[in-house]
């Protein structure tokens, strides 16, 4: 995956639905349909998991960090994200 190779995506406002998988082998990201699956290697205790997609999501759209806003799914593999 390069840097940014999602920035069709990064709308300002845009909400981008995501499937996290935690534990997984590998980082990446991936057009699943009408959303976005997401792979992170780190554990879902305390947050990791979801400090780890907003820094694979934001490598991928091309955006900083902080726009990224999770909307919905904190405990859930279910995110939804906004983009600022």
């Amino acid at each position: 995956m390069t840097k940014g190779a999602f920035s069709d995506l990064a709308v300002p406002g845009a909400l981008l639905t995501c499937r996290v998988t935690p534990k997984a082998s590998r980082n990446a990201v991936e057009r699943d349909g009408e959303g976005l699956r997401v792979y992170v290697t780190t554990v879902p205790e305390g947050g990791k998991a979801n400090v780890a997609v907003v820094k694979l999501l934001s490598k991928a759209l091309g955006v900083p960090k902080s726009a990224l806003v999770l909307v919905r799914g904190e405990t859930s593999r279910d995110k939804v994200f906004r983009v600022g």
